[in-house]
């Protein structure tokens, strides 16, 4: 479980990197990352069966 925690937290940063390099304005930027945090969030959540 720790494991599955970690690989997904390592994703999000990783997703978060990537969008930060693509040519967007700062608004597509901005939208982009909160969307991957809530997923990240609700991923982790899922993994300590929180949900």
């Amino acid at each position: 479980m720790l494991i599955s925690a970690l690989v997904t937290f390592l994703v999000v940063i990783l997703i978060l990197y990537l969008i930060n390099l693509l040519p967007l304005d700062g608004r597509a930027k901005q939208i982009a990352r909160v969307v991957v945090i809530v997923i990240g969030v609700i991923s982790l959540l899922k993994l300590l069966a929180v949900f």
